[in-house]
């Protein structure tokens, strides 16, 4: 029987950089679905498909659908032949792929690419609709969150150390209207998982989080 391990949480939570070591320490893959997304995104502002086109995403699903290879362990994602995992962290990559996220045809062709991911191997998968749609009945269900002040400070730090610093209320309202979009949408939008175990990482560093994380998850799994 193998393992799922479900990690929602909203933008600049932190999900993806605690899961890896998280998953790591586990010795588990770890699948960063939201990297599918923004692989598909990149991929449509590459072909200049319109992201509001929804019936002209849904035809792209059907030849550009990312594919995830795991390599030494670590998560790499392909469109084809193309590794572009190093393209895809971009702010304009980041907003295309909120938009696409909303589409109820996008979502049910990246779903079912997931479970068939998460159907190979002990795996811990973060995203915005693990635990309520993709693995409903994951073994673990964790919702890691912050305020939305804390995870625009995070951000701030982020863009800086990459030499592409940003005005702190510009990233705190990026922030809250992400968090709009991602909890209104109309298919399967973000929430806690009633089964799930919300984890506030607002007065938590990185170390901190993912010790916690981690006591949770085996905790759950006892």
């Amino acid at each position: 029987m193998l393992l799922t391990i479900a990690l929602d949480g909203p933008v600049g939570a932190g999900k993806s950089s605690v899961a890896d070591g998280v998953a790591q320490k586990l010795g588990i893959l770890h699948l960063d679905t939201g990297a599918m997304y923004r692989a598909f995104a990149w991929k449509a502002l590459q072909k200049g498909v319109a992201l509001e086109d929804e019936a002209a995403l849904e035809a792209l699903t059907a030849t550009d659908l990312p594919e995830v290879r795991y390599e030494n362990g670590e998560q790499r994602t392909y469109l084809g032949d193309e590794d572009v995992t190093g393209l895809i962290r971009t702010g304009e990559v980041s907003a295309a792929a909120s938009a696409i996220s909303k589409w109820a045809a996008v979502r049910r062709r990246m779903v079912a690419a997931q479970r068939e991911i998460a159907a190979q191997a002990d795996m811990l998968i973060d995203g915005r609709d693990i635990g309520t749609v993709v693995l409903p009945d994951a073994d673990v269900k964790i919702y890691l969150t912050a305020s939305a002040s804390e995870r625009a400070r995070r951000r701030c730090l982020e863009l800086e150390g990459r030499g592409t610093p940003k005005p702190y209320d510009d990233v705190l309202r990026e922030i809250n209207e992400r968090d709009a979009q991602d909890m209104n949408r109309a298919s399967a939008p973000l929430r806690c998982a009633d089964d799930a175990v919300r984890l506030d990482t607002s007065s938590l560093d990185f170390d901190a989080s993912r010790k916690v994380l981690l006591a949770i998850i085996r905790e759950k799994l006892q």
